[in-house]
């Protein structure tokens, strides 16, 4: 008899979904979770630190993305012209199949102040990261900061546009709006 099965933080993650959806997040128990995804609690506890951690877990690939994408882009680059190459380029992070997911995510972080406190956090750290990574090219402030925070402020007005109920254009082609539409603003 097979006792382990591949595969278990994915089970994690889409049976937390669904639990956090119909229960709610904090009517939720990591033991509730292991039990849908036919796992252990322990299990549960060797992908993620705490339930919180199913629907924040991937902020530092996330992070890294933006960071080597500032770092990797080629020295005659602006930083406009940097920040938003990198945007466009995490499309692979969000990509069609995670859409739905995404918006159920998107829905129980909604529904938690306290959730949404930590994506705000997170939101920021991701900004302040890139900013870092804007400085160590060399790019003088503010304008490391407010390349950082533009281009994380175009992220997430674009991640809300693509997740948005019947929407489906891809994330690359939101986000060629969105800083569209941020070109448009600076322009005043």
């Amino acid at each position: 008899m097979v006792r382990w099965k591949p595969g278990a933080a994915d089970r994690l993650r889409s049976a937390a979904l669904e639990l956090f959806h119909e229960r709610g997040f904090e009517q939720t128990t990591a033991a509730d979770i292991a039990e849908a995804a036919g796992v252990t609690e322990r299990t549960f506890f060797r992908h993620y630190s705490d339930k919180r951690e199913v629907l924040f877990g991937g902020q530092d690939s996330l992070r890294q993305l933006f960071v080597d994408g500032v770092a990797g882009a080629p020295a005659e680059w602006s930083a406009a012209a940097i920040v938003e190459h990198v945007v466009q380029s995490i499309e692979s992070y969000f990509d069609a199949d995670h859409r739905s997911s995404s918006r159920v995510r998107q829905a129980v972080i909604d529904a938690n102040p306290g959730l949404q406190e930590r994506e705000l956090l997170k939101m920021a750290s991701l900004a302040r990261a890139t900013a870092v990574a804007f400085g160590e090219r060399g790019v003088p402030e503010p304008q490391a900061t407010l390349a950082a925070e533009s281009g994380v402020t175009v992220f997430g007005v674009a991640y809300r546009q693509w997740i948005a109920d019947e929407e489906e254009s891809s994330f690359a082609a939101i986000v060629g709006e969105v800083f569209g539409e941020l070109r448009a603003v600076t322009k005043g």
